[in-house]
């Protein structure tokens, strides 16, 4: 008897119809054996309806606190809706909301990292022969405050939960049926994969790839969390994010990833002394200001140039901010751009070959396609270009290397 945690998101359960279907997966899991817990998003398009009303009240900053009691209830809809679809086909099942699971979260409202959890409701509800149906996204603080873990944050409760619970695998049921080389809508010649790796699934997830959200996968590799990604509407075997070693076929490019939420902030003639860096840095990580790529560009008059990338939703903040410091720090003009994006390139196999990273580049010069920044891992390359190219260097980057790519078998002694 396995014990089974399933997380559906928003479009699962996008109407009563949908959230119905959760209800006999659910059961049908059941008969098969299974101890089963479930974590569900808000409908599809709740929360985004739920911030409009936070934005149209409170304006583009709203008071956290306020703005977190609000768009938690969409989920808090869907655990209700849920057991109860559970219950009318003859099975117990229970919600309950983030505090009542005892998802303890630190005090950052709108993006609350979660600190521990008291699964002791759950093992007694699952032991009693009730599914447990769970509010992703949410917690409490340690002052009972409701916190919400940002926007994808249920697949990061869906994990968290099978952590506490010791469950033998996390699904998650999404609109795809796993996760493909890359957006299957944009190439489609993009390919599902039967395993990757926790490593390349953070840095897929951390790049564009919505499949997870990247906290979730760090949990998951954490705690030995197997995933299983699949589809809530085929009954087909889905992707599964393993440890590096239980991945068998390696690609030396396994994902070609995109990300259209990024901006670019320019801070130009910046005195290089010691401390500058973190007198403009240290102001953004106190907003809660998720700074990606940085670039330092020393000029011959002993100035220097930094460059670095945020979120979109974060740009407006984050330009205010740095045009703060940039006058306190006698910085020249200090200017941005909303209309770039990040195209990389991920895999396992990028350890061992030679010559990726100049390959990329070739296949994006001749597309035309001017990079503005650069980034690099082991096993990933990230670049910023404008926007207005971003499918065809998708396009052409999977064909160089995954299409043309020939998978090759890892051989154990």
């Amino acid at each position: 008897m396995s014990l089974v945690v399933q997380k559906y998101g928003g479009t699962s359960v996008a109407n009563v119809e949908r959230v119905r279907n959760v209800a006999k997966r659910v059961v049908t899991a059941l008969e098969a054996g299974d101890r089963v817990a479930v974590v569900v998003s808000a409908m599809a398009g709740e929360t985004n309806q739920l911030v409009a009303y936070a934005r149209e009240l409170g304006g583009e900053e709203p008071d956290p606190r306020e703005y977190d009691v609000l768009v938690s209830t969409g989920e808090q809809k869907t655990i209700a809706m849920l057991a109860l679809a559970i219950q009318s086909l003859g099975r117990k099942a229970r919600s309950f909301t983030g505090g009542q699971v005892g998802m303890r979260t630190d005090t950052t409202h709108t993006k609350a990292r979660i600190e521990s959890i008291d699964a002791r409701r759950l093992r007694e509800a699952i032991e009693a022969g009730i599914v447990p149906v769970i509010a992703g996204f949410q917690g409490i603080d340690e002052a009972g405050n409701i916190t919400t873990l940002g926007r994808g944050g249920s697949d990061t409760s869906a994990v968290a939960v099978a952590a506490a619970l010791g469950a033998d695998v996390c699904e998650i049921y999404t609109d795809v049926e796993g996760v493909f080389t890359t957006d299957p809508n944009l190439v489609p010649a993009a390919r599902k994969l039967d395993r990757i790796s926790y490593d390349e699934m953070i840095e897929m997830a951390s790049l564009g790839a919505k499949v997870l959200q990247i906290r979730a996968v760090r949990f998951a590799m954490r705690y030995r969390v197997p995933l299983h990604v699949r589809s809530s509407f085929e009954p087909v075997p889905g992707t599964w994010v393993v440890p590096e070693e239980e991945v068998m076929e390696e690609l030396v490019v396994s994902g070609v990833t995109y990300n259209r939420d990024e901006a670019k902030i320019r801070v130009r003639g910046v005195k290089d002394v010691p401390g500058v860096a973190a007198r403009l840095f240290a102001p953004l990580s106190e907003a809660n200001i998720v700074v990606d790529m940085i670039i330092q560009n020393l000029s011959r008059d002993g100035t220097t140039d930094m460059t670095f990338t945020v979120g979109r939703s974060d740009y407006s903040r984050a330009l205010r901010i740095a045009r703060e410091v940039g006058a306190k720090i006698g910085s020249g003009e200090v200017d941005g751009d909303a209309t770039i994006a990040k195209v990389s390139i991920v895999g396992l196999g990028m350890k061992d070959h030679a010559g990726v990273a100049s390959r990329m580049f070739q296949v994006l010069a001749e597309q035309g396609v001017n990079i503005q920044l650069i980034s690099t891992s082991e096993i990933k390359i990230s670049v910023v270009i404008d926007e207005q190219h971003v499918e065809r260097a998708v396009r052409a980057l999977h064909a160089a290397f995954v299409e043309a790519g020939a998978a090759q078998p890892r051989l154990e002694s």
